[in-house]
């Protein structure tokens, strides 16, 4: 019987895969209040990953098809992740959930590398761009001392299986365009890694009022860029 809370759960899978986790710089997790976290994405282990890490339950946005598809569905329930809508409803069911559960003083996982990485994995000392969904969520919410914490996961050792054809995905999501080729969806086992925890980046109030008109492009621009240097600063520490 697995259990219902997804840090347990989380942890519970981790040991039955023998997966051999080394964490860094734990003491940068704030301890109070709403936490945005977010990291570089290859495999369907980096949510329990970063939950065991951080010590605490994370609920991670995920791809719409992964709300879809049995088993998997099954196991991102167990791991308290939410699903986005379909492509018309995606980025307002993204902001909506998201913002209600920072607003509730939870933590919200985004993986700003989005499906691609997943689907077509990168060398794991590479990290791709970042989307900008999480910059517009920290800043469109409404509360005091929210911090985001960029977390770095370096695979040291792991092994690639064939999942699913990517085609069959296509039946469940057909506006994926990742979905639309031929081959699998690869499946990552970590057997070593390590997750390196980097310093929060703590929104100002002065930075929220700014959030308008021209301003916000570049606002959202600066706080990208610098989330995304602190991850591959960390990729390239860990992966040594």
């Amino acid at each position: 019987m697995f259990p219902d809370d997804p840090l347990k759960f989380s942890q519970l899978f981790l040991s039955l895969l023998g997966t051999r986790i080394n964490t860094h710089y734990r003491d940068r997790v704030p301890q109070d209040g709403a936490i945005l976290v977010i990291g570089n994405h290859r495999s369907f282990m980096d949510a329990p990953l970063l939950m065991s890490a951080i010590k605490r339950p994370i609920r991670f946005a995920c791809h719409h098809y992964m709300g879809e598809v049995p088993i998997m569905r099954e196991v991102i329930t167990k791991l308290g992740c939410f699903p986005l809508g379909a492509p018309d409803q995606r980025q307002q069911s993204f902001f909506h959930k998201a913002g209600q559960l920072l607003e509730s003083q939870q933590t919200v996982g985004v993986f700003p590398e989005g499906a691609q990485p997943m689907v077509q994995p990168a060398m794991p000392e590479k990290v791709g761009d970042f989307q900008r969904g999480f910059a517009h969520l920290a800043l469109r919410a409404q509360i005091a001392n929210l911090a985001i914490l960029p977390v770095a996961i370096a695979s040291h050792q792991e092994s690639t299986n064939a999942a699913i054809p990517l085609r069959m995905l296509n039946l469940v999501d057909p506006s994926e365009p990742l979905f639309d080729q031929p081959g699998w969806h690869p499946m990552i086992v970590y057997q070593h890694v390590s997750v390196l925890i980097g310093r929060p980046y703590w929104i100002r109030s002065s930075q929220r009022a700014d959030y308008q008109g021209k301003q916000a492009r570049s606002l959202v621009t600066e706080i990208t860029n610098e989330c995304h240097a602190e991850i591959d600063q960390l990729l390239a520490q860990g992966c040594y």
